[in-house]
């Protein structure tokens, strides 16, 4: 069986990465999201191994020691990393794979694996982008500030990018990340 296409999106906190990701697998019911495992408390509304496996410094220290991650970066004073094993399992079914993390998670699956497609999911503006977390009211005015300063430099990453999706639009950004799945 041919191996899954591996597919990496990326993109500024708050830029609707989840939100296009969701639509697109919606569309492509084949594909498989790769679940990441998290320092971070989850936030009101997220499950355990649905939307981030979360777990504690020490058992992530466990998991880097083992070399398990595919990728791991530190974003915002927490931890983020991809298991491996699940990564090449589900490629090996031959199953699209789709990995949603931060610009720097997405420089070392470049690394890793070079047939990695990136994409690059972009805000309209960074007006629109500070909107957007803002509306989230999940974080203080200091820690959007920092988020948007984060942002400005990866926006600055995204010609090392496959594919520029600029999301004005989810449906019509699920949809040209559904055509990246192929």
């Amino acid at each position: 069986m041919d191996s899954g296409r591996l597919v990496v999106v990326s993109g500024p906190s708050g830029v609707g990465k989840s939100t296009v990701v969701g639509r697109a697998l919606e569309l492509t019911p084949q594909a498989w999201l790769s679940v990441s495992v998290t320092t971070r408390a989850p936030r009101p509304g997220e499950v355990d191994g649905v939307h981030y496996r979360f777990v504690d410094d020490a058992t992530f220290d466990a998991m880097l020691q083992g070399s398990e991650f595919l990728e791991w970066a530190e974003f915002a004073g927490r931890r983020y990393g991809t298991p491996k094993a699940q990564v090449a399992w589900q490629r090996g079914r031959g199953r699209p794979v789709v990995l949603e993390i931060e610009v720097a998670g997405a420089r070392q699956v470049r690394q890793a694996d070079p047939s990695a497609f990136l994409v690059f999911i972009a805000p309209p503006s960074l007006a629109v982008l500070s909107a957007r977390l803002q509306a989230r009211g999940t974080e203080s005015p200091d820690a959007i500030a920092r988020r948007l300063a984060i942002a400005e430099r990866e926006l600055a990453a995204q010609d090392a990018f496959d594919q520029v999706i600029v999301n004005t639009d989810v449906e019509q950004a699920a949809r040209a990340l559904v055509a990246s799945l192929a």
